[in-house]
């Protein structure tokens, strides 16, 4: 039987998943979309075919036909709207971050588990095929017992600052997913944090109070030190690049092109600039979480990203915030 599906959200990554749901998976069926945007939700569901379009998330909620919810709605209803999709005993799928606030996402959380649903966060780097190669590498044996670990995460342009002055900073909104990616690559949790960042990029990224550009520092239990190197602006791209560097060898992905032609002439060598935004970059890995997710529904399977996971980001993003504060390492025990 497929799942009945509820879109809170009709923005970008709402239509992400909207068109991954509504064309690429066959275990799904979206019967309606919500969004504060009515205009938004009602184009959506014309595009998609999705048969209802309401401004009232509530609609979706109290809809008895509907068995799941995909929550891509702005940051500050995370934690809220996970809660009532649970005691409304609805899977739930939710954009990163669950919040910016630790006990809310308890409180979210601890509804969870009470109502038996399911909960999975949307850190989606984890189903490209790229990096679950180089995990497999780690897992395997590939490349020895890994010592460093290395992170370059460059948007190649800054968000607009409305969304800066509301997003949580570039740690919480931004390096996120690669705390997330340290974690998941590495298979260990990170014990101390320092960052080194500043204002490089605009000032005016300054004055809405957050930075952009910073080099993250991480100490993992395991021994395994990491860094991550981010920037809201590189010119000639989105550059996503790892590299995993063990006592046998070291495993790495870099950036994806449009093509891979190379041209040579008595000038240069060449070749275009890499993909230039995060979806075109990871396409395919949005279609392969949100089929993780509806095959966890289907077939009675623990989620791939519990909600634990969309917790211990943040904890670490609220600490490299404070590192870059206070200008010393942070312990994540300082938050728990």
């Amino acid at each position: 039987m497929p799942v009945n599906v509820g879109i809170i959200g009709a923005g970008r990554i709402g239509r992400v998943h909207a068109d991954a749901l509504c064309r690429r998976i066959s275990d799904a069926h979206v019967l309606a979309i919500a969004d504060v945007n009515l205009e938004a939700a009602q184009a959506a569901a014309a595009e998609y075919g999705i048969p209802q379009a309401t401004s009232d998330h509530t609609t979706i909620l109290s809809n008895g036909a509907i068995d799941a919810v995909i929550i891509c709605s702005s940051t500050d209803t995370h934690s809220q709207f996970i809660t009532d999709a649970a005691q409304a005993g609805k899977h739930i799928f939710c954009e990163k971050p669950v919040d910016f606030d630790l006990g809310r996402i308890d409180s979210a959380l601890a509804a969870v588990n009470a109502a038996g649903v399911k909960l999975q966060i949307g850190f989606n780097r984890r189903f490209d095929p790229n990096h679950a190669r180089v995990r497999q590498a780690i897992v395997d044996g590939e490349i020895g017992t890994p010592h460093l670990l290395h992170i370059i995460s460059r948007d190649p342009a800054p968000p607009p600052l409305a969304y800066i002055r509301v997003s949580g900073g570039i740690f919480l909104d931004m390096t996120i997913h690669d705390f997330d990616m340290a974690r998941f690559l590495i298979g260990s949790e990170v014990e101390e944090i320092y960052a080194a960042a500043g204002v490089r990029v605009d000032p005016a990224i300054g004055e809405a109070g957050d930075v952009d550009t910073a080099i993250i520092t991480l100490k993992f239990a395991n021994g395994v030190i990491g860094v991550i190197d981010n920037s809201r602006q590189a010119v000639y791209g989105y550059d996503q690049r790892v590299e995993v560097f063990g006592s046998k060898g070291s495993a790495s992905t870099g950036n994806w092109y449009p093509n891979a032609v190379t041209i040579s002439d008595s000038n240069s060598v060449r070749r275009d600039l890499p993909l230039n935004f995060f979806m075109d970059r990871y396409t395919d890995s949005y279609v392969a979480e949100m089929q993780a997710f509806i095959d966890a529904v289907v077939n009675d399977k623990p989620s791939p990203v519990p909600g634990i996971e969309g917790r211990i980001p943040v904890v670490m993003g609220l600490a490299a915030r404070q590192s870059y504060i206070e200008n010393r390492p942070v312990r994540l025990t300082e938050f728990q």
